[in-house]
């Protein structure tokens, strides 16, 4: 919901008694001032007026998995474990999965309460850098870093992919850096250029890196700071 809307939801604050308040700086969102009534805060967030809280904060989740191979990235599925069967029954009914992967696909996986968090996670126009290690069945052709520089032509959606950044860790082995998101896109992109997806490892998605000491299938709630690196 807009900021000046909560603050004019309340008895007696008009909206134009809260424009004012805003531009006074007497609005703080989670301890800020914020001044910018459009802007969207989610349940998880407290709204205070002066000192008194007129938006109480949600308990919110933001978690970490390690996801390994065999999982969907679904919150169910009739046939194949989920990547909410990693979670406590407590906690993975409130979850939403920002980025998927798919079952074959394994690493850095965030689950949150928080919709319009992992929002702005996922958003395409947002161009939040993911980073992949990949391993292919045949050897990196030596064009394939300027193929997916220039952007990788896909019929289906009729358009071109964002400039994606390979650095070649192998014969057979690469990391990926690209900025979208799209269904398979970075299996799609191999294929394009002749070649196949053998593995696929998911290291980064914007400030947020898989924790090394994470074992495979287990999770951790997001720090303070990896939280706010998304706002």
């Amino acid at each position: 919901m807009k900021l000046s809307r909560i603050l004019s939801n309340q008895n007696g604050i008009s909206r134009r008694r809260a424009n004012v308040l805003l531009a006074a700086g007497r609005v703080c969102v989670d301890g800020e001032v914020c001044k910018e009534g459009s802007r969207d805060i989610s349940r998880f967030r407290e709204v205070r007026l002066d000192q008194e809280i007129i938006q109480q904060a949600d308990p919110a989740h933001y978690l970490m998995l390690n996801k390994p191979a065999g999982y969907l990235s679904a919150t169910r599925d009739p046939i194949h474990p989920t990547v909410m069967d990693l979670i406590e029954p407590a906690v993975r009914n409130h979850l939403h999965i920002g980025g998927r992967l798919d079952r074959a696909s394994t690493g850095l996986l965030i689950l949150s309460s928080d919709g319009l968090w992992s929002r702005r996670l996922t958003e395409p126009r947002v161009k939040i850098p993911k980073v992949y290690r990949v391993t292919t069945a045949y050897p990196i052709s030596p064009d394939t870093a300027d193929r997916f520089a220039e952007g990788i032509w896909f019929d289906y959606e009729q358009l071109r992919t964002s400039p994606a950044r390979l650095e070649q860790m192998g014969p057979a082995e690469a990391r990926l850096t690209i900025y979208e998101g799209r269904y398979h896109q970075v299996k799609r992109m191999f294929h394009a250029v002749g070649n196949r997806v053998t593995s696929l490892h998911r290291e980064r998605m914007g400030d947020l890196v898989l924790d090394p000491d994470l074992p495979a299938g287990k999770y951790r709630p997001l720090t303070a700071a990896e939280i706010s690196s998304i706002d």
